[in-house]
């Protein structure tokens, strides 16, 4: 019997314009492959798959150009119930990343 749920490890979120799109669930999601429209909602899913997989910390790629998807992505950390907190990351990515803490499902 074949099975149409994703394989383990991705999930398929249909949200673009074009269609469903299977992304890995790793803790990473780079948004260049979404519409800037379509950024808060790829968020928040990605964030509640993460959860549910134990994933607690995420990191969320939007690039630096100037900014306006950065701040997309962090109006719709600050009312997303499972995040603890958020920053820039401190890595090379720097202001073009950021690192989400998750609370556990059990914190909620």
């Amino acid at each position: 019997m074949r099975s149409n749920r994703p394989e383990s490890g991705s999930r398929c979120l249909d949200l673009m314009d074009n269609g469903p799109v299977r992304i890995p669930i790793d803790g990473v999601i780079d948004l260049h492959a979404f519409a800037p429209h379509e950024a808060s909602d790829a968020v928040n899913e990605y964030i509640n798959v993460c959860a549910q997989k134990g994933i607690l910390e995420v990191k969320i790629i939007h690039g630096k150009g100037k900014g306006i998807l950065r701040r997309t992505v962090e109006a719709a950390l600050d009312k997303h119930p499972l995040v603890q907190s958020f920053s820039q990351d401190p890595g090379p990515s720097g202001w073009g990343a950021t690192i989400v803490v998750l609370k556990g499902l059990k914190e909620q």
